[in-house]
């Protein structure tokens, strides 16, 4: 008795820890947008050079950390007809979005640089997800430079779809952390008076929560899971790499945010009790995930701008998925640099924090500024 219900109160711990966990996701990325949602559509009107254009979609949306909020502000500018955007100058800057959209899941890994050996795992976890979007725009951005295929395929696609009905997801996730980040901001900016002095403090407020979730989170189920449920947890989902994508897809679905997705399983890497190479098909079909939504929403506006570039969206992360997954060769790539860097990050703690800076901040502000001085 003594014995169940200690699992029973680890259970609700777990639980409890998990909802502060999300509570503090979604605190942080209310506080980059409060930050940088001004910043980011401005930047976003900026150019019709295509290598400036994916530049400009990874620091946007490292800035507001949200895929979707570059793509929705994408939208709008090729919708409005302002001229300041085309859908052909908008498709570098969604596959841009698509990479920084992993700048969420590399801050939570950061979250375990206290302890070596679950940072380690943790950075290995995260930066798959880094090195598979890298690759897909490696690949695919020369090719729809030179044959123009994502949008003449997302051409096709927003026709044959125009006029179907939409619909949006509720994410039951943002429900229920919703009325908790409304509370904090109403109140911060009340007592601050002050909306940049709130968005501070949401920021340094969910970096502590983060923090503290995730350390005790990885106590706790170390704790729950025994070795035995570990090993049949990994190779159900090693053997079954195909059920694991559609279980990233369609909770990517529910939650409408691969961001969510991808972050919650940091944890259970960092803790043990998943691999790496488990958890990347969750990770693809997260990818998948979370542009779905987009689509059946663009289908709702009418717009045929909105259809096209959630079309180009999806069939992007498609695409990358079908060239990459099913060949074991070119598999073994994105999982082999995230264990790679995992140990280098593991020895000397601050290439962690350097690689974060450099691929979401600082290397794409740069070759920005350079860009505009040579234009």
């Amino acid at each position: 008795m003594k014995k169940r219900a200690e699992t029973i109160f680890k259970i609700f711990l777990a639980a409890f820890l998990l909802y502060i966990f999300l509570l503090s996701i979604g605190l942080m990325g209310a506080a980059f947008k409060g930050f940088g949602k001004d910043f980011a559509e401005n930047l976003l009107r900026t150019t019709s050079n295509p290598f400036v254009g994916l530049l400009i979609g990874i620091l946007a949306t490292s800035v507001v950390q949200s895929s979707s909020t570059t793509t929705s502000i994408v939208v709008g500018i090729v919708g409005s007809g302002s001229g300041g955007l085309n859908v052909g100058n908008a498709v570098p800057i969604i596959m841009g979005a698509n990479i920084g959209t992993t700048v969420t899941n590399t801050l939570v890994s950061l979250g375990h640089v206290g302890r070596r050996r679950e940072f380690r795992r943790a950075i290995g976890a995260a930066t798959v997800h880094d090195f598979f979007n890298l690759i897909c725009v490696a690949i695919m951005f020369p090719l729809e430079l030179a044959t123009g295929f994502l949008e003449k395929s997302a051409r096709f696609l927003a026709n044959a779809f125009q006029n179907a009905g939409g619909f949006k997801f509720t994410s039951p996730i943002k429900t229920i952390t919703k009325p908790a980040i409304s509370f904090i901001k109403s109140n911060s900016a009340d007592i601050l008076n002050s909306k940049s002095a709130a968005y501070i403090f949401m920021l340094v407020l969910s970096v502590i929560l983060l923090f503290l979730a995730l350390y005790f989170i990885v106590k706790v189920m170390k704790s729950l899971v025994v070795s035995r449920a570990e090993i049949v947890l990994n190779n159900v989902i090693r053997r079954h790499g195909h059920l694991a994508l559609l279980a990233g897809l369609a909770f990517t679905i529910m939650v409408q945010s691969s961001s969510i997705t991808t972050s919650l399983l940091i944890p259970m890497v960092a803790a043990g009790i998943l691999t790496v190479e488990s958890v990347f098909p969750i990770t693809m079909g997260a990818n998948i995930g979370t542009t779905t939504t987009a689509i059946l929403a663009s289908f709702a506006t009418g717009n045929m701008s909105a259809i096209i570039i959630a079309f180009v969206h999806f069939l992007f992360n498609v695409t990358g998925v079908v060239c990459i997954y099913p060949i074991p060769v070119f598999r073994r790539i994105p999982i082999r640099l995230a264990h790679t860097l995992g140990i280098i990050a593991s020895r000397k703690r601050r290439y962690a924090f350097l690689y974060v800076l450099a691929v979401f901040f600082i290397l794409p502000t740069i070759l920005i500024f350079v860009s505009k001085l040579f234009r």
